[in-house]
């Protein structure tokens, strides 16, 4: 009987923790914002706003850090009311998150308004996302990164691709509806695999025409209809350097808002040493060459600004801490290293 009654009082205790647990209220209320319309427009007369011009958040320096700030829903208000807007523009606004507080995030674009009397007005600046990403605060950049991809989903979704009416979303931006027959759509994310290649001793990495001068990261490309990850990674690089996969292991994962919302899933992945002979494909990538232990932990302390030298030329440089192909190349030093 002891036993039994230790058991129930753990499972008990458990269960306790569990509903007591603030991320498991957080995420409960989150997703009765998604579905209870009432509640949600309510929760935007008390949340905060991360504000987007064109798909451009809003961002403000304070000596050397950009910060996002977040605008409450009474500035909101007064700044709606300041450029001659009703209150119900936050409605177009979509959720994001919340704190630990249950203060509900929302994102709001306002691309329809003059983009230079907001920043004056705010005193900040509405910047490119690319750059947005790698100069704020490591916790903000996830945060940009999805609400960037929900407000694109959103403006390129609004008619129904079956019937071509228009389509609805709901106050939190979890969805649209489509009027005409009641289609419901959701916000999708595209798969991608991102790898690094390694003989055991050297990684692989590659450039691509567009990427700016002098850097290098992991291969990557779009899972193909009903391939799984294994498969992708097989494939790409094959398809890219030339090389067969004998190996690959899972790292981590990250949303990435490039081209659209994507889930880039991170891998390592291992070639035989004797079979490393790189047959590059030019329609996709401008270099792929393998990197010695030396060269990867001196790119890794460049940055862009300080790879070019004075004959104009650039030294290898890689992709910043925020992103995912930097924590494959720290993990892949970190295991040559050990």
């Amino acid at each position: 009987m002891a036993v039994i009654y230790q058991a129930v009082c753990r499972r008990a205790s458990s269960l306790v923790c569990r509903l007591h647990s603030t991320y498991v209220r957080k995420m409960r209320y989150l997703n009765e914002l998604k579905e209870d319309d009432n509640l949600c427009r309510q929760a935007q007369t008390s949340g905060a706003f991360y504000l987007f011009h064109n798909l451009s958040p809003f961002l403000q320096k304070a000596e050397e850090k950009y910060l996002v700030p977040q605008v409450s829903a009474a500035e909101m208000k007064r700044i709606l009311q300041r450029f001659q807007e009703p209150e119900q523009w936050i409605e177009k606004s979509v959720l994001i998150g919340c704190s630990d507080e249950h203060v509900p995030h929302f994102a709001l674009d306002l691309g329809a308004l003059e983009k230079s009397a907001i920043e004056s007005e705010l005193k900040g600046s509405f910047t490119d996302l690319r750059k947005a990403l790698f100069v704020v605060d490591g916790k903000d950049s996830p945060l940009l990164a999805s609400a960037h991809s929900l407000l694109q989903w959103h403006d390129s979704h609004q008619y129904c691709s079956k019937t071509g009416q228009p389509t609805q979303k709901n106050v939190a931006g979890s969805k649209r509806v489509c009027l005409a027959n009641r289609i419901t759509y959701y916000p999708q994310t595209s798969p991608v695999v991102i790898t690094l290649v390694s003989d055991g001793s050297h990684c692989l990495l590659a450039r691509q025409p567009s990427f700016p001068q002098g850097m290098y990261t992991a291969l990557s490309g779009f899972c193909d209809m009903g391939e799984n990850v294994e498969e992708t990674v097989w494939r790409e690089v094959a398809e890219e350097v030339g090389l067969e996969v004998e190996s690959l292991w899972y790292s981590a994962s990250q949303h990435w808002p490039f081209p659209s919302s994507c889930l880039m899933i991170a891998c390592h992945a291992l070639v035989r040493g004797q079979q490393a002979e790189i047959t590059m494909n030019s329609m996709e990538l401008e270099e792929a060459r393998w990197f010695g232990l030396e060269e990867v932990m001196e790119g890794l302390k460049r940055g862009p600004s300080s790879s070019k030298q004075d004959d104009g030329s650039f030294l290898p440089w890689f992709p910043p801490k925020q992103a995912i192909a930097h924590q494959l190349i720290h993990e892949w030093v970190k295991q040559q290293t050990s």
